[in-house]
């Protein structure tokens, strides 16, 4: 009978194959997880600090670190990052030599609530607690305000965020008890009363129009209230 050793080669290369295989794979689940890699992505405001993420990479109550590749369970650690309401996203990933890295995106605050509480709310308009770590120059909100209706609040907030002029000159946003809205600007002393924020593009450059007439005639110290509820007319009230 004839040895087809041709054969006999490719069994034992596939066994030995199979052995290596199985021989990594056990030493690569078995290998420690160094301490994890922190990336903070977009602004550098670090509302939330490496340590805070450190402590948030935890499992079983435990580090992460030193601990086998095969026990961690990624989407926990993801789902730990993305309960802290100063973590907009969080992305974890392992790579094959055990290194930890975390992607953060933090929140983004575009006002600041003063009332009988004190929070951010956030771009998407969330609540958003205040940090230890860094303070926000944002526009501060007071008057009537519940932290489980911040939608009106949001829109004016968001609305200043995006427009040069109302970003410079705005430092605080005042709900009144009807949800209309007042305004302060930094360098002046009258008030500004938007009324509701219906056709509020409409009212914002009917404001710019009277700022930028009553600086030209040296007058804005003359004024106690501007009102621009009325869409078609700023009514302004001299001292």
């Amino acid at each position: 009978m004839r040895v087809n050793y041709g054969y006999i080669k490719v069994v034992l290369l596939l066994i030995l194959v199979v052995f290596l295989y199985a021989f990594s794979s056990k030493r690569n689940a078995a290998r420690a997880v160094v301490s994890p890699d922190i990336k903070f992505v977009g602004d550098d405001n670090l509302f939330v600090t490496h340590e805070t993420v450190s402590k948030l990479l935890i499992q079983n109550q435990e580090s992460v670190t030193n601990k086998p590749k095969e026990i961690i369970d990624l989407n926990r650690l993801e789902s730990a990052l993305n309960s802290n309401p100063m973590i907009k996203q969080a992305q974890v990933f392992m790579s094959v030599n055990g290194l930890i890295t975390a992607e953060i995106e933090q929140k983004k605050p575009i006002a600041r609530v003063s009332t009988n509480a004190s929070y951010y709310i956030d771009e998407t308009g969330s609540f958003m607690p205040l940090s230890t770590n860094y303070t926000a120059r944002v526009p501060l909100i007071t008057g009537f305000v519940e932290k489980n209706d911040l939608a009106n609040v949001h829109k004016i907030a968001k609305k200043i965020q995006s427009d040069e002029f109302l970003m410079k000159h705005v430092v605080v946003i005042h709900q009144n008890r009807d949800k209309t809205i007042d305004l302060k600007f930094r360098n002046q002393d009258f008030n500004i009363h938007l009324g509701t924020l219906k056709l509020l593009d409409k009212k914002i450059n009917n404001l710019k129009a009277f700022y930028m007439k009553a600086m030209k005639d040296k007058a804005l110290d003359k004024y106690k209230l501007v009102n621009l509820k009325f869409d078609k007319q700023v009514i302004c009230t001299k001292k």
